[in-house]
Order: structure tokens, then C-alpha cells, then sequence
């Protein structure tokens, strides 16, 4: 089995991880921080908004069963793309939306996306997410890891204003699709 990976940021990482965790072909989806200057960072480091690092997930994959274009197909319809300083109820720089690429080929694949996105007209603002080299990746602790298993009342209230976002954007297109 071959097996890629692919790093989105999309606010909280709480609300990151289920739209990807269900899919065929995903081997783990890890919530964590990346994009900083401070190595292995705690949750409150990072809320301090001192590190530099996003909230992100780091997805495991196998690119025989889904593919990366797949993935970032689906990850438009999760994170807000046209808000740089955060995500639905989270603010400030630890919530922007990136896609951290790991290759020229998903680079490739993520700025023809983009454009696309921009071009559709879905949206009536510019596409703001940022298409970045990955930098290294750090695990957050583990009470963060499958929050939306551990607290399913807490996730589901938080994924309202997301809800929301795709009923808006993307009724004609759910995230199931994929």
C-alpha cells in the first residue's frame, strides 16, 4: 500500500478532523501545530500566539483509494477560504487557513485548485487560504486527538457556524461526495 500525506489548516483542529477521518483511504488524520519557529510548542504556547504555528491536521493517505486533489477538494468545503484572520468563532493567526504542501506536485495540484475556486465565483470575496512548503509538524497533546469522538455534544455545537458556512457555499455539493 502506498501511503502520502497531506497538511490543512482550517481554524480549530478540534473541527478539522471528522471530515476526513471517515473517508476510504484515509490511514489517521492527528490534530497538531505547524508553520512556527518554536520546536514541539504546547497548545498554550501556540494559543499564545508567540510560536508562529497554525492549528492544523496532518492526514495519512493512500493515493490508490483517495486522491490528494480529492482531499483538497473536500478541505474548500470545511475552511472558510476567503478569511485570513481565522475561522467561524476563532480568531487570530493560529486559525488561518493554509494548505502546507509537501511536494511540487501537490503544490501543483493545490495553486490549480485554488484557481479554479477563485474562477467559479462560489465565493464573493478573493481566496485568501495560503499555499505554503510544510514545515515540520508537531502532534498537539493527546486530549486534543479525535476530539469529536471523545466529546461529540461539544464538537457538534462548535461545527454550527460550519454548518452553516456549507449550507451557503456548497448545498450543492456535500462533503460526502468525495
Amino acid at each position: 500500500m502506498a501511503e502520502d500525506t497531506a497538511i490543512f489548516a482550517g481554524g480549530c483542529f478540534w473541527c478539522m478532523v471528522e471530515p476526513f477521518d471517515s473517508l476510504p483511504g484515509i490511514e489517521k488524520v492527528r490534530s497538531g501545530y505547524t508553520g512556527g519557529h518554536v520546536a514541539n510548542p504546547t497548545y498554550e504556547e501556540v494559543c499564545s500566539h508567540t510560536t508562529g504555528h497554525t492549528e492544523a491536521v496532518k492526514i495519512w493517505f493512500d493515493p490508490d483509494v483517495i486522491s490528494y486533489k480529492e482531499l483538497v477538494d473536500l478541505y474548500w468545503q470545511v475552511a472558510d477560504p476567503t478569511d485570513a484572520t481565522g475561522q467561524f468563532a476563532d480568531r487570530g493567526d493560529s486559525y488561518r487557513p493554509v494548505i502546507f504542501v509537501n511536494s511540487p506536485e501537490q503544490r501543483r495540484i493545490a495553486e490549480e485548485s485554488k484557481k479554479e475556486l477563485e474562477e467559479s465565483g462560489r465565493f464573493d470575496r478573493p481566496i485568501v487560504t495560503s499555499i505554503e512548503d510544510a514545515k515540520p509538524f508537531y502532534e498537539a497533546e493527546e486530549y486534543h486527538q479525535d476530539f469529536y469522538k471523545k466529546d461529540p455534544l461539544r464538537e457538534a455545537m462548535m461545527m454550527v457556524p460550519r454548518k452553516r458556512y456549507q449550507e451557503k457555499y456548497w448545498e450543492d455539493k456535500a462533503h460526502d461526495e468525495v
